[in-house]
């Protein structure tokens, strides 16, 4: 699916509206798991390790936006 390379080439916006789509997808995955049998039960690890990723790439964006600021105000 998407790739960290991928991910790290999108807009903040970007990152916000697939780490919404995945939690959406996420949940009907887990919706389904409990009233039927999921056709590839992978897909719930790997909409799990998509979110895990976005929510990594806005941590590393909003560190490197307080840096930036903390370097710019210094200066």
């Amino acid at each position: 699916m998407n790739k960290a390379n991928e991910l790290r080439e999108m807009s903040p916006e970007q990152l916000e509206l697939t780490l919404k789509d995945t939690k959406e997808s996420l949940f009907r995955l887990r919706l389904k798991a409990q009233t039927e049998r999921l056709d590839a039960p992978s897909e719930l690890r790997k909409a799990r390790r998509l979110i895990a990723r976005i929510k990594t790439l806005q941590t590393e964006h909003t560190a490197a936006g307080v840096s930036t600021e903390a370097a710019s105000a210094g200066a």
